[in-house]
């Protein structure tokens, strides 16, 4: 070897141990070792809506090799699953995978970053949350709770719920005891139905069986399936005209969050992304095939009346009317969702909802 040969390699070995050298406490710097832990307010039996914990902490990990860990409980490990909203806020756990709406008896804002009765539909969520106002709005009411939020997974229309006998009329309802979420309760309540809002998500079975509860509303039908509904009550009721679009937030304790560095909090937006979308997929794909067996096991589907819808659509409208009075937070984010509503379904009248309606008439004919 030549002496310029030999000085050439020299030279690009010594280069590649300094930066080698430097290297490695710059990736240290970049990827610390953080270890937290979130709750879930779902059991871990269902595996669709608690599968979404589950999906951040796996996305987490993989792009952070390791080095940024959630480990996920379940609800009643650390803290019952009414209770998450509390414990990120008082930093008992650095992050939990809930619902928003569960804490509307806090302020019922909070209600607003699930699901609205006779809300937005799934698709629209994700509009207003991603590129409208959602999330910077809803943020900004979070942070006086001591949180920060983003959208981890959506269920997409929920059903309307398990009736043990046919229910025609607003009369019908009047007196029975349903279990159901958010601000749903009060609206029922209006209508002469009693909301019962204040039962685990595994007593919920037990209650309808004793008849501590009438009806019983969760999710859909893959949920409904798992948690055996359908061996109860025989009426299956739809839509759920109070979560047209839920979404399953994931809360962060904010001073944490705001202590992420700034490539973490980009791998935790993305997780929560994919959570989000990976959820929706898994109902849109396991919902009709467990429809189909509820309906072999002897269950009627029912739509409800005009009658109800309207009259629920009314007491709605009277409740966000009397909050926005009295509430500054609720009027403003509910104002913004409803002015960037009235603009989307013009476009969906047009497109989604044309082409949908064509393609059902043909699956209706058999022509699919």
């Amino acid at each position: 070897m030549d002496r310029r040969s030999f000085i050439r390699r020299a030279g690009a070995l010594g280069a590649g141990a300094a930066a080698s050298a430097l290297a490695s406490p710059a990736v240290a710097q970049e990827y610390p070792k953080i270890n937290w832990k979130m709750t879930s307010s779902f059991p871990k039996s269902l595996d669709t809506i608690y599968g979404g914990a589950e999906d951040i902490a796996t996305h987490v990990s993989d792009a952070t090799g390791g080095n940024f860990v959630i480990q996920t409980f379940e609800a009643g490990e650390i803290v019952p699953g009414a209770q998450a909203a509390d414990a990120v806020s008082a930093g008992t756990v650095d992050a939990a995978h809930t619902c928003s709406y569960y804490f509307w008896n806090k302020d019922p804002t909070y209600a607003i970053g699930t699901a609205l009765p006779f809300g937005l539909n799934a698709r629209l969520t994700n509009a207003w949350f991603y590129q409208g106002n959602g999330n910077k709005l809803m943020n900004e009411f979070y942070a006086t709770q001591g949180i920060f939020g983003l959208p981890a997974g959506n269920t997409g229309v929920q059903m309307g719920g398990w009736f043990r006998k046919e229910i025609n009329t607003l009369d019908d309802l009047k007196g029975l005891k349903m279990r159901i979420a958010g601000l749903a309760g009060k609206v029922i309540e209006k209508i002469g139905v009693v909301p019962q809002q204040d039962i685990p998500i595994n007593d919920i079975y037990a209650a309808l069986e004793k008849g501590t509860i009438d009806v019983v509303e969760w999710v859909g039908p893959y949920d409904d399936l798992k948690l055996g509904f359908q061996k109860i009550a025989k009426y299956y009721y739809y839509p759920g005209w109070w979560e047209g679009g839920a979404v399953v937030h994931a809360f962060f304790n904010l001073e944490k969050w705001n202590a992420l560095p700034k490539t973490y909090q980009t791998i935790l937006a993305d997780a929560c992304a994919f959570a989000n979308t990976n959820m929706l997929a898994k109902y849109d794909l396991k919902n009709p095939q467990a429809l189909k067996e509820i309906v072999k096991q002897g269950v009627t589907l029912r739509p409800f009346s005009q009658e109800i819808l309207e009259a629920c659509f009314q007491a709605a409208m009277g409740i966000y009317s009397d909050l926005s009075k009295s509430n500054n937070y609720f009027k403003r984010i509910y104002d913004d969702q409803v002015a960037y509503k009235k603009d989307a379904y013009l476009w969906m009248q047009l497109s989604e909802y044309t082409f949908d309606t064509f393609m059902m008439i043909q699956q209706r004919a058999g022509k699919l």
